[in-house]
């Protein structure tokens, strides 16, 4: 969680923390890699995660990705991660509104659940793995629907 829409606006970053230790206390391991500006907001607003919340500093790339495979599902507002999810196979609740990934959502790979904290709790219990529909990626096929993509955006 590193976007200004959730770490600068304090009842949304509560909402999260709300829910990551409502998580924590039901028997969940919780990870969570602080960024710097979402460490510098919780200490501002005297905002404290419980024992259960394993606080991390910011990882690298190969070990964020790491991360993510052996998850049961992620919680996060960074399009990069929502798009990692998708093509590790890990469902994702997305902590926005909107996100630039459709294609994860259409898949069923993620659900933008906002920052409520019932609602994030909610969308854990169903959590679910994506369909598959619309993974362009898969069995060696990538070249071919790139293709059939780029031919069909030229028939528009």
């Amino acid at each position: 969680m590193h976007r200004a829409e959730n770490t600068d606006q304090p009842q949304r970053l509560e909402g999260i923390v709300t829910a990551l230790v409502a998580l924590a206390r039901s028997g969940h391991t919780v990870i969570f890699p602080v960024h710097p500006r979402t460490q510098k907001q919780l200490s501002l607003h005297s905002i404290e995660l419980c024992e259960g919340v394993v606080q991390i500093n910011p990882v690298s790339y190969l070990d964020m990705l790491l991360l993510e495979s052996m998850a049961r599902f992620i919680l996060t507002d960074s399009g990069g991660v929502q798009k990692e999810a998708y093509w590790l196979q890990v469902p994702c609740l997305t902590l926005r509104d909107e996100t630039e990934w459709e294609e994860t959502v259409q898949s069923g790979w993620n659900r933008l659940i906002g920052t409520d904290a019932q609602r994030i709790l909610r969308a854990v219990e169903e959590v679910r793995p994506g369909s598959g529909a619309g993974w362009l990626w898969q069995r060696g096929e990538a070249s071919r629907n790139v293709v059939r993509l780029i031919c069909e955006g030229r028939q528009e």
